[in-house]
């Protein structure tokens, strides 16, 4: 009897440690959230997607209203083409923007839907026009950076009179 009582709970135990770690791959897998509701798709051309992934979500005003389904390049526009599957239920003017955000300073990018205020909403297969691309940490650092030296520079010249030169 104490035989069959410890490979039940040995058995519970395994079952359990496969239960966990099955949601740990489904977390990371950001699969963790599939939606069964119906969905139309829409496309965005976008200079830069920075570290945009498929699965990420689509949100407006906070909430996720759908997912990138697809990334490609277009080798004619030389952009990037993003194409996300929004959930019928939220429906956007033909005007609206998108935007590739990122949670935090450092956390996943998504894109964001800001709503436009025409009357007809997107169809099937519709495409958005306004667009802003990732902003790219690196790039945002070293404008700052540059911008900062530009003006000290600029502004001590006007004070000497000099030139700055070029150093040897």
């Amino acid at each position: 009897m104490p035989r069959e009582k410890t490979d039940f709970w040995v058995g519970l135990f395994v079952l359990l440690g496969a239960a966990a770690l099955l949601f740990l791959a489904l977390r990371a897998g950001n699969l963790s959230t599939f939606s069964f509701a119906p969905t139309y798709q829409l496309t965005a051309n976008f200079d830069n997607i920075g570290g945009l992934k498929v699965r990420a979500p689509v949100k407006s005003a906070g909430v996720v209203v759908g997912r990138v389904s697809r990334i490609a390049f277009d080798d004619k526009t030389f952009q990037a083409v993003v194409t996300f599957d929004l959930e019928t239920a939220y429906r956007f003017p033909t005007d609206s923007s998108a935007a590739i955000l990122t949670s935090g300073l450092l956390g996943e990018q998504y894109v964001g839907l800001a709503p436009g205020g025409e009357e007809e909403d997107f169809a099937e297969g519709g495409k958005i026009r306004y667009t802003q691309s990732a902003v790219v940490l690196e790039q945002l650092i070293s404008q700052f950076l540059y911008g900062t030296a530009e003006k000290q520079g600029s502004s001590a010249a006007p004070e000497t009179g000099a030139e700055p030169k070029p150093q040897q």
